[in-house]
C-alpha cells in the first residue's frame, strides 16, 4: 500500500473538488487487511464554528442504508424465517399494485430493484413533515407538492402500502426483468424484517449488525447519540447571481415509513467497521455475524444496472474495475454524498462521507483508489471511445423523458450531436456505443442507455440508476 507522501496528489485532486463545489467538510477513510492505510478529513463539519472534520464525525450516509437492510432480511434467512424467494405479499399481504403481477414480486426482486416498480413520488410524503419544517427545500429541485395536493405525510408502512396500491402505474417490466432504483422497495424490506423478527427495524439493526460491528456512533435518528457533538451540521446550496452560495440549513430529513432507504447517520471509522463484513465474509475480528454463504449472495451481481456494472443485494458491482472487483454503494441526500466501497481481491475497503449534496465523492473516492494503486489520481474504469452516429438517429432520442419521483430530463439535437438538460443544467453528451451516451456531470461520470421498444420505438431513458418513461417529442 501506499504511503502518505504519495497521497499528496490525492489530496490536492480532493481540495481542488471540494473548493470547486463549495463542499464544507469531508471525511476519508482506506484501510487495507482491516488496517487504516489513510485517513483524511478536509474542511469542517460546522464552517462558522471552525470545526474540523474527522474520521468520528456523523454524517448521514442515505442510501448506503440499503445495504444494511439487505443484511438483516440475510440474517433472518439464516434464522429460518423467510427465504429471499419467498413472494413480498407472503409478509405484506395489503401490499397491492394496479398490475397483475404484484403476487409475482418476491423478496429478492425488492433487493434487486427489479419488482418493475417505476420510480415514484413516496419518499416526498414520506418526508412531507420535514419538508414543512425546512426552508431549504426550495433551493431543491422537483421537491415542490401541486397547491391541489390533498394527500398527507406517508408517516407508517401500512399508509406507503394504501399510497402504492392507489398509484395509477405501469410497471416497466415483469418482475426480475428490469432494473430501476426503488426507495420503495427497500422502505417495505424495512417493513418485512419489522414483521418477521417482531421488532422494530431500527431495533433488529441496531442488535444484529451496529452492535456486534461496535458501531458505537451509528444511529438512525441523531438523538441517539445523546451528548455526543462530533456531529455535522448540514449545508445546502442555492443559485446566486455568480453561480451557487452554500449555507447552514440544520433540519434533517427524516422518513419513518421509509428508513430501509436511506436514513442511517455514521461515521468513517464506524463504516470501515462495517465493511469487514463484506472483506472478511461475515466476520468482525472474531465474531462472525453473516455466513460465507449469505455474504457471497449479497454481492452476486444479479442484474445489469447500467452497462458493465451489476446490482446485487444492496451493493453495485463492477466486474471489471481497473482489473478486480469494485463492490460499492453511493448515497445522495440533503446534506449528504456518499461513498462506500471494498475491492475484495485486494483486501481494500473505503469510506467518504460530504455534508453537501449532489457533490462528486464518487468521483473523490475514485481519485483516493487510484492513488493508493499507484494509477492516474483521474484514471477511470470507464470506455470512453466515440461512437458514431448520424444526424437523424439523433432524433430518435429528441424528447421529454419524466420521473415521478421529481426529476424531468430534455434530450435536444444541438450543434450535431445531443444536449441533455436537468434540474437547470445543461450538457452535451457524447455516443460510446448503441443507444448509450456518456456525460461528465459534476465531474462525475454517467452513463445515458435508451431503451426501445418492440417496435424499435425509444420509451424510456436509463439515467441515475433508474428508467423515466419518455412522454413529450422534442
Amino acid at each position: 500500500m501506499k504511503s502518505q507522501v504519495v497521497m499528496n496528489e490525492f489530496e490536492t485532486f480532493a481540495e481542488r473538488l471540494a473548493k470547486k463545489y463549495q463542499i464544507p467538510g469531508i471525511a476519508i477513510g482506506l484501510a487495507h487487511n482491516g488496517k487504516v492505510v489513510y485517513e483524511k478529513g478536509f474542511g469542517h463539519r460546522n464552517v462558522e464554528k471552525e470545526l474540523p472534520v474527522t474520521m468520528d464525525t456523523v454524517f448521514g450516509i442515505a442510501s448506503v442504508t440499503k445495504s444494511f437492510t439487505c443484511m438483516a432480511v440475510m440474517i433472518l434467512q439464516e434464522q429460518g424465517k423467510l427465504s429471499v424467494h419467498d413472494p413480498v405479499v407472503k409478509y405484506l399481504p395489503e401490499f397491492s399494485t394496479k398490475t397483475d403481477a404484484t403476487d409475482k414480486m418476491t423478496i429478492h426482486h425488492f433487493m434487486t430493484h427489479s419488482a418493475g416498480l417505476p420510480p415514484l413520488p413516496s419518499l416526498f410524503y414520506a418526508k412531507k413533515r420535514s419538508f414543512d419544517q425546512d426552508p431549504s427545500v426550495k433551493d431543491y429541485p422537483g421537491l415542490s407538492f401541486p397547491e391541489d395536493d390533498n394527500q398527507g405525510p406517508i408517516d407508517t408502512y401500512e399508509q406507503l402500502m394504501d399510497f402504492i396500491g392507489r398509484l395509477d402505474m405501469e410497471l416497466i417490466g415483469e418482475p426480475g426483468t428490469q432494473f430501476s432504483y426503488s426507495n420503495d422497495s427497500y422502505a417495505l424490506l424495512g417493513t418485512i424484517v419489522q414483521r418477521v423478527s417482531g421488532s422494530t427495524f431500527e431495533q433488529f439493526v441496531k442488535e444484529y449488525i451496529l452492535d456486534p460491528c461496535g458501531m458505537e456512533h451509528t444511529c438512525f435518528e441523531i438523538d441517539e447519540l445523546e451528548d455526543y457533538d462530533n456531529i455535522t451540521s448540514l449545508y445546502a446550496a442555492r443559485k446566486v447571481e455568480n453561480g451557487y452560495e452554500v449555507y447552514e440549513a440544520p433540519v434533517w430529513w427524516e422518513s419513518p415509513s421509509m428508513r430501509g432507504a436511506g436514513a442511517l447517520k455514521s461515521t468513517v471509522n464506524d463504516m470501515l467497521k462495517y465493511a469487514e463484513l463484506i472483506r472478511t465474509k461475515g466476520k468482525v475480528g472474531n465474531k462472525r455475524i453473516l455466513s460465507e454463504k449469505s455474504v457471497e449472495q449479497m454481492i452476486t451481481p444479479y442484474i445489469e444496472c447500467s452497462p458493465g456494472r451489476y446490482y446485487g443485494y444492496g451493493f453495485m458491482i463492477t466486474p471489471n474495475y481497473h482489473g478486480s472487483t469494485l463492490v460499492e454503494h453511493g448515497g445522495n441526500l440533503k446534506a449528504v454524498a456518499s461513498q462506500l466501497c471494498i475491492i475484495p481481491e485486494k483486501e481494500i475497503t473505503g469510506m467518504i462521507l460530504t455534508n453537501l449534496a449532489g457533490v462528486p465523492a464518487v468521483t473523490i473516492m475514485g481519485g483516493a483508489l487510484n492513488s493508493l494503486e499507484g494509477r492516474a489520481v483521474e484514471a477511470t474504469p470507464f470506455c470512453t471511445t466515440k461512437y458514431e452516429v448520424v444526424q437523424e438517429e439523433l432524433r430518435d432520442y429528441q424528447g421529454t423523458y419524466t420521473s415521478n419521483e421529481g426529476m424531468s430530463i430534455s434530450i435536444n439535437v444541438k450543434n450535431e450531436g445531443l444536449d441533455f438538460s436537468t434540474q437547470g443544467t445543461s450538457f452535451p453528451i457524447q455516443c460510446v456505443g448503441k443507444d448509450l451516451f456518456l456525460a461528465i456531470v459534476k465531474d462525475q461520470v454517467e452513463l445515458i442507455c435508451f431503451v426501445r421498444d418492440e417496435s424499435g420505438n425509444i420509451e424510456r431513458v436509463a439515467y441515475h440508476m433508474r428508467q423515466f418513461p419518455k412522454n413529450e417529442i422534442g
